[in-house]
């Protein structure tokens, strides 16, 4: 299957707000579209760079069928910071890093070369989701 590429991916956050002052102002993602639906809403944001690829934050599971059981539990690991998020290539790691420092984002690691070939380091975004940066080593 050649002919398949990545469209979406979806980020669970419990403040959309507080996720849109990190995710597009801190990242420089554009919003393409912000939609409610009674209690519940979803963003969509991605890079300049891909039109085709979006991120959609949404509440911590947003199937209308779940359990308030099921969903306690995962908001639950959403504060604990066990859910994953998303890993962004870019060209430079090291000034990726400083951008989102100095906007403000949770440090989680500073960029170090990894032994499995990549440049990366680590945020949390304001609902306790993992965000990396990361770049291929040369040499």
């Amino acid at each position: 299957m050649n002919d398949i590429t990545l469209s979406q991916c979806f980020i669970a956050v419990d403040d959309h707000d507080k996720a849109l002052a990190f995710y597009r102002d801190a990242l420089g993602l554009e919003v393409r579209n912000d939609v409610g639906s009674g209690q519940m809403r979803w963003v969509t944001l991605g890079a300049p760079s891909q039109p085709g690829v979006n991120i959609v934050l949404e509440p911590p599971l947003a199937d209308p069928n779940a359990s308030a059981a099921d969903r306690e539990a995962v908001a639950e690991l959403l504060a604990k910071g066990l859910l994953r998020g998303v890993v962004f290539g870019t060209d430079d790691c090291d000034a990726a890093f400083e951008r989102v420092r100095a906007a403000g984002g949770e440090v989680l690691q500073e960029p170090i070369d990894q032994p499995y070939g990549v440049r990366d380091c680590a945020f949390r975004d304001p609902a306790g989701n993992m965000i990396r940066f990361s770049r291929p080593v040369e040499g």
